[in-house]
């Protein structure tokens, strides 16, 4: 490892850890983010040419800045799918669209609310995403449970469940989409082989963790819901609850079928669905505009949590200095040699890894490192692929800046990384390693 290679990894490291103590430190982790971010490519700016085989005198800025434009480009569809998504689930929720859900999922029991939340998150994440179902579900649990306390955990049992569908799904996760595209895996092999791992990391952190909720639930006020009772008919308050969730469930099929990037599908919902409401709200008269004006999509999309979004994008961005220096596939590469070719050693550690840094291109590196083959455990479908599947997608779940899913609910119920380390993630551990133990079982022992 290099001088310069060094100073970055010790710039990300130094970063991360003022991230995880920012209960302690009080400054924004959206601040740190960005400044591990500008830190990272600065640093690489010193010599790029030791990492960018085309960055040789007058290409050198030409080189670096496709090389920039390239990962912001990656990095900017998750964020538009995000601030897409984050909307749509908004505008839903401001006319009323998720009040049946909230009665259907209402309990006095707060560990029977647990059960319906997990299992609800689990196989919503498989139809949509893990991202989209955490914004979902959140707006759920506002719903449902007025204590904030109380929420944080259901919301992080949210992040478990949502992982943990994604991962057994080919359309769930971003690292099982990349899987599946790649043809290392099939959507029928996935399902049959990872389900029941997937189920068995869920289900246990959710036997945990409904130990810590004890008595009976005090209802959140949803005053939001009756205000829009009058702005909307019932007719209309279901034609955008099935616009909104339909288009939401139609975006994987949109990217099937044109095969663009799923933040294309994602606006397209946006897009019409800001039409439909703005001609519904358009009738209303002046008074009522006053009230309306406050779930129209304009005034949502100035109401955006954008200290989440800038995390994100300083969060990605220094990642990507990472895997554009070579740590990542080196790391990959280490561990491979460290474990003598143990495949659920390695992907193990993968996903432990996944928990701290991005899980895109740590699946991504081991694409590139591993060629599939014909016959074995690098084959289509074979064990080796399978488990990346996942410990990738599951693996994200120990720390709460680990997955998509992680960071939105943290942004929006204002977990500290602190809070989540010390009370989740060990349990989020625990189901990780059972589904691991549950898979070997499966495969090896029984050999199904």
């Amino acid at each position: 490892m290099t001088t310069l290679t060094a100073l970055i990894v010790a710039v990300f490291v130094l970063g991360y850890f003022m991230i995880a103590i920012e209960s302690l430190t009080k400054i924004n982790k959206a601040a740190i983010a960005l400044l591990m971010f500008v830190g990272c490519w600065t640093i690489f700016m010193f010599d790029p040419g030791q990492y960018l085989a085309a960055a040789i005198g007058d290409k050198i800025p030409q080189a670096v800045s496709e090389v920039i434009e390239h990962h912001l480009g990656t990095t900017s569809t998750t964020l538009f799918f995000l601030m897409g998504a984050m909307t749509i689930v908004e505008l839903v929720d401001q006319n009323g669209g998720f009040n049946f859900v909230r009665d259907l999922m209402r309990t006095t029991s707060k560990r029977s609310l647990l059960w319906r939340i997990a299992i609800m998150t689990f196989f919503l994440s498989a139809i949509l995403d893990n991202l989209t179902t955490s914004i979902v579900m959140i707006m759920i649990l506002r719903k449902l449970v007025s204590d904030h306390k109380d929420r944080i955990k259901y919301a992080s049992l949210v992040i478990i469940a949502a992982n943990s569908g994604g991962a057994f799904s080919p359309i769930g996760d971003v690292t099982t989409i990349m899987l599946w595209n790649k043809g290392l895996i099939t959507a029928a092999g996935v399902i049959k082989e990872i389900f029941i791992p997937s189920v068995v990391s869920m289900v246990i952190p959710a036997f945990i963790m409904q130990y810590t909720l004890k008595g009976k639930l005090g209802y959140a006020a949803t005053p939001q819901a009756a205000t829009s009772a009058s702005d909307l008919t019932a007719r209309q308050r279901k034609v955008i609850f099935f616009l909104g969730v339909g288009g939401l469930i139609f975006v994987p099929i949109f990217k099937s079928i044109t095969h663009l990037p799923p933040f294309v599908g994602i606006l397209l919902v946006l897009g019409v669905l800001w039409t439909v409401s703005e001609i519904f709200y358009r009738h209303l008269g002046h008074t009522e505009e006053k009230g309306a004006m406050q779930k129209r999509v304009t005034n949502m999309l100035s109401r955006i949590d954008m200290s989440t979004i800038l995390f994100f994008l300083g969060i990605l961005m220094a990642v990507a200095c990472l895997e554009t220096i070579g740590v990542l596939v080196q790391l990959g590469q280490g561990l491979n040699i460290v474990f003598e070719g143990n495949h659920f050693l390695v992907t193990g550690i993968i996903g432990v890894l996944s928990s701290i840094v991005d899980n895109v291109p740590l699946v991504a590196g081991c694409m590139g490192m591993y060629p599939m083959t014909a016959v074995g455990d690098f084959a289509q479908d074979g064990i080796f692929w399978q488990l990346l599947a996942y410990c990738a997608g599951v693996g994200g779940s120990m720390l709460i800046i680990g997955s998509a899913a992680g960071v939105v609910v943290m942004g929006l119920e204002k977990i500290t990384f602190g809070w989540y380390m010390k009370h989740i993630s060990w349990i989020a551990f625990v189901g990780y390693l059972a589904g691991i133990v549950c898979y070997f079982v499966q495969r090896v022992v029984l050999g199904v």
